[in-house]
């Protein structure tokens, strides 16, 4: 409502119906949540993986350690809260994924739709970086023909699913057999192999590669300048992450600050909480038995409760402002880490050459009145914090060393500079995507960012163009909801002890059960299931308006909208009025010309008692399906994608 009128939309175009479904309009690569989590709710648990699976290569880990911007758009959120989305993704994969040990319905759940058409016997094509991008990548080129190598750095592959990601979060065994089922397609990988010092892009050129990827990503963290900020015992996060991550333990003291407010914030502190000793031994627990494993925990979290290890996180922030997520947060907290909201870090206090503490200003605000970081302090108010470890958890930053001037491919900002629409640099052999695109994002983002630049690539080596267009159908809508549904509240999947996790690197969140999934998969409010309205049958008899449970139904005289909106409905209407005629009419005036019947989708549940309760069937319950489709259309100029590169 804007100035006291109902602002509208009237749903007469795809577009309407397609943001109807908001769990799956969220997802970058618009995966049908919808459709797996009712599936979950109704026991096919082989067609929710397919459906996971269908347009994510990386559906597993996504089940695990996903950002979820799915949920946070989930209607039943303005119900109450979401539904457990990320969760119920991992108990679909758990059942029918690559961690099983079968890669058969990995490489069979491929949405070959997604995918450009024409396939064939192709070039050979170079990817940098086994990530998530770059295997993205991989993932689509080698289905569709063309002879894929993936460069890799480290000693395995993963990036930062590997060496970023706390091992508590997501369990190595469980990436490294997403990344098998994606080499079983038949990518080629070579470990050890990092840009700049084994070969270059020129190299690769010569070796006759006809495009290059690049998904290099941003290995690098960040620190702030502050005084004192080189001394020993001062890291960068993603430092401190790759080492913890390899069982590489870094020099570390009792007492630990972590600064900075993120997710990242928090995998570093509570990766530091972990016992050191707890790095590197997973050969050792598998030659332990299940009785002394959970021996050593517990005799880690007591020693730990007695005073082992202390871990405080400091951001500038308010609680209510802090980007980590809260469940995060909360975990955190039960594990004994200490947070100190709205404090700004200004010098590393330094004894004998190393840090022992940290001196904070008050933060009195962080954004300014338009919206923008623009952080603010209070004089004089510092307070010290006694450590002698400091992580800054604040960013991540690239390493472009590896460019050379004959490569074609230009930067800015730190950045590797593309065409955003298709990824293709300035060198119009090279693409790249991800994080050393846009910036640090979500996996999901990198993978979204990837299906693109695979498809351009295509288009390069091709002389196409690939257009993505939308595939829709109205289905009749012959569905009940589970028992309860409306009550049903949200559950999240269970997690180990805090006084045994913070001791371990067993995995914190476990699965849910069956039981348990289905009912939670049945709090869905099925948004792909709508109510159509037929105005023409429609009586105005305001059953619908009376039954509603939400109240969302609501039949208006045309006072209630702007003169514009309301006079553009009486001229298609056929009345022979001007907008200034109406305008001079008074409320009573204009409600006696007609009405208009209104539903605000905010919270409808889909519960069907408006089309139940109409006596001439003006509204129905009717499933829209969609999905996108690749096709090929002929290019007037394949090669140059990116415009600036022909200038």
């Amino acid at each position: 409502m804007q100035n006291g009128n109902w602002q509208l939309r009237v749903p007469d175009d795809s577009q309407y119906w397609v943001e109807m479904v908001k769990c799956q309009h969220a997802c970058p690569v618009h995966t049908d949540a919808c459709g797996y989590v009712t599936a979950i709710a109704e026991g096919r648990h082989e067609d929710a993986y397919r459906i996971a699976r269908a347009t994510n290569p990386f559906a597993s880990i996504c089940g695990r350690v996903c950002g979820a911007p799915c949920e946070a758009n989930c209607r039943r959120g303005s119900l109450d809260e979401p539904v457990a989305i990320r969760a119920l993704k991992r108990f679909a994969t758990d059942k029918s994924g690559p961690e099983t040990g079968d890669y058969a319905k990995y490489r069979e759940g491929c949405d070959q739709r997604m995918l450009p058409p024409n396939r064939g016997d192709f070039e050979r094509v170079a990817v940098v970086g086994a990530g998530v991008s770059g295997l993205t990548v991989a993932h689509d080129l080698v289905q569709l023909g063309y002879k894929v190598t993936v460069y890799e750095a480290d000693s395995e592959p993963g990036g930062m699913l590997m060496v970023g990601v706390p091992v508590f979060r997501l369990p190595r065994e469980l990436v490294q057999h997403e990344i098998q089922a994606i080499l079983s397609m038949g990518v080629e990988l070579k470990c050890n192999m990092r840009l700049g010092r084994d070969f270059t892009i020129a190299s690769l050129r010569a070796e006759g590669y006809k495009a290059v990827f690049l998904g290099v990503g941003l290995p690098n963290g960040r620190k702030l300048s502050l005084p004192g900020g080189e001394a020993e015992g001062v890291y960068d996060g993603m430092e401190f992450l790759r080492a913890f991550n390899q069982g590489k333990a870094l020099p570390m003291g009792r007492r630990i600050v972590v600064v900075g407010g993120g997710n990242v914030a928090y995998d570093v502190a509570r990766s530091a909480l972990r016992p050191v000793d707890a790095m590197g031994r997973d050969e050792a627990l598998e030659e332990m038995g299940r009785g002394e494993k959970v021996a050593y925990d517990v005799a880690r979290s007591a020693l730990r409760s007695s005073g082992d290890k202390e871990v405080h996180v400091v951001c500038l922030e308010s609680l209510e402002e802090m980007p980590a997520d809260d469940v995060e947060i909360h975990e955190g907290e039960e594990e004994g880490i200490r947070l100190h909201n709205r404090r700004g870090p200004r010098e590393i206090i330094i004894e004998k050459g190393r840090a022992a503490g940290l001196r904070m200003n008050k933060c009195v605000s962080v954004f300014n009145a338009e919206g923008r970081f623009e952080p603010q302090f209070a004089e004089g108010e510092t307070e010290d914090l006694l450590a002698d470890t400091i992580i800054f958890a604040i960013g991540q930053s690239s390493d472009l060393s590896f460019l050379k001037p004959e490569d074609g491919v230009a930067s800015e900002r730190g950045l590797i500079k593309v065409d955003r629409a298709t990824y293709q640099t300035t060198a119009p052999d090279v693409f790249a995507c991800g994080d050393i695109a846009h910036g640090p994002r979500l996996f999901i983002d990198a993978i979204a960012s990837a299906h693109t630049a695979a498809r351009s690539m295509h288009d390069f080596l091709r002389n196409t163009r690939t257009d993505v267009v939308l595939r829709k159908r109205w289905l009749p809508a012959a569905y009940t909801m589970a028992e309860g549904w409306y009550e049903e509240p949200r559950c999240n999947p269970p997690v180990v002890e805090c006084t045994q996790r913070a001791a371990s690197l067993e995995n914190v969140e476990l699965n849910y059960s069956e039981t348990m999934a289905k009912r939670q998969g049945s709090r869905c409010l099925r948004c792909n299931i709508n109510t159509v309205f037929d105005t023409s049958i429609c009586i105005a008899c305001n059953g619908c308006v009376d039954v509603c449970p939400e109240n969302l139904i609501k039949l208006v005289g045309l006072s209630h909208l702007s003169d514009a909106e309301a006079w553009e409905r009486l001229f298609q209407a056929g009345a022979e009025i001007t907008t200034a005629e109406y305008a001079a009419l008074s409320a009573e005036e204009k409600d006696e010309l007609g009405g208009i019947m209104l539903k605000d989708e905010s919270t409808c549940i889909r519960c069907a008692m408006c089309a139940s309760r109409c006596p001439t069937h003006a509204i129905q319950m009717k499933r829209f399906e969609h999905y996108e489709e690749c096709v090929s259309v002929p290019s007037p100029n394949p090669k140059i994608l990116y415009q600036a590169a022909a200038e």
